[in-house]
């Protein structure tokens, strides 16, 4: 079995890159993202900068771009594979 260790922040880092990417690609500020989510533009800019950040703020971000399914995919074809190895 080969691990590919990630640290937490190397995931948040990650999905702030993912955020800011899809939030310029829309041609969205950080208020025109935090508005349509109904969150505040802190928020936004937390998330982006790779702090913490609540489940629900993420998942209402991947809904807006469209991420949701490869997202759930991706969790499908985890818990597929049986593996209930733990780094913690």
């Amino acid at each position: 079995m080969v691990i590919d260790i990630r640290t937490i922040k190397e995931v948040k880092d990650r999905i702030g890159l993912v955020c800011q990417q899809h939030r310029k690609a829309n041609d969205l500020s950080r208020d025109e993202l935090a508005k349509a989510l109904d969150v505040s533009p802190t928020t936004i800019q937390n998330i982006e900068n790779g702090k913490n950040a609540t489940l629900d703020n993420i998942l209402k971000i991947a809904n807006h771009f469209g991420l949701l399914t490869a997202i759930y995919n991706a969790l499908d074809q985890f818990t597929a594979t049986d593996d209930v190895t733990s780094l913690y």
